[in-house]
């Protein structure tokens, strides 16, 4: 199976200005993430999509590729990961270059463990699947069966049951994406969808995990790179 690796860091970052290249721990923080695709064995190409021309040099100085520099009307604040990964991808096609699947990886969530991108694309090639992604248990008291949203002023169970289930033995485990990897089959990607109808997983409820966003979220990811 051939993947193209790919990692999206665009510019302009508010929460934390500069993020992608801003040093956690002495390193840039896309750094993290260009080693754990490079150390993959399944990976064909290790690509970035960045409209940032610092981005760039220092991902290049980390050894990723950068055989484009991402338009700015695919940078924006609220541009979907299809949209930039599908750029890639045709990019590629039109300069006689397929691949089977993408899997994105976002510098966001820099704390992998080494065999996790060889291992969703593995299962992905082995297990049929549209895609395969990367997810954490969602703790009982957070399930969505126990969960309700608001509906006019009221409270309905978030799944639709009209009593909850009683028992916390008795709830069906559940997941939520950690981010930290995608691999999406090429034909799906092309068709508009990022995940597809059988979505396949890798668990990592027991890894090191933090997605940053905010301040908040850098001081944690410095606090557990500490010795």
């Amino acid at each position: 199976m051939k993947v193209l690796g790919l990692i999206t860091a665009r510019g302009g970052s508010k929460g934390i200005p500069g993020k992608n290249i801003k040093e956690l721990h002495g390193k840039p923080l896309i750094a993290y993430t260009i080693a754990s695709g490079k150390e993959a064995k399944l990976l064909s190409r290790l690509v970035l999509s960045s409209d940032d021309e610092s981005i760039i040099e220092i991902a290049k100085s980390e050894g990723a590729e950068v055989p484009f520099k991402r338009p700015d009307e695919l940078a924006n604040d609220d541009t979907p990961s299809l949209a930039v990964i599908r750029h890639t991808l045709e990019f590629f096609m039109a300069n006689g270059e397929d691949f089977d699947a993408v899997c994105l990886l976002q510098p966001t969530t820099p704390f992998r463990k080494n065999d996790l991108i060889d291992e969703a694309i593995q299962k992905l090639d082995m297990g049929g699947f549209d895609s395969v992604i990367s997810v954490r248990e969602i703790p009982a008291d957070f399930n969505p069966h126990w969960a309700f949203e608001e509906k006019a002023g009221h409270l309905k169970i978030a799944t639709g049951e009209s009593t909850p289930i009683s028992r916390r033995q008795d709830l069906p485990k559940a997941y939520h994406r950690d981010g930290a990897v995608y691999v999406t089959r090429s034909e799906v990607i092309l068709q508009g969808s990022l995940l597809g109808d059988k979505i396949g997983f890798v668990e990592t409820t027991r890894d090191a995990y933090v997605n940053i966003d905010t301040p908040e979220d850098w001081e944690k990811a410095e606090k557990m790179l500490k010795p």
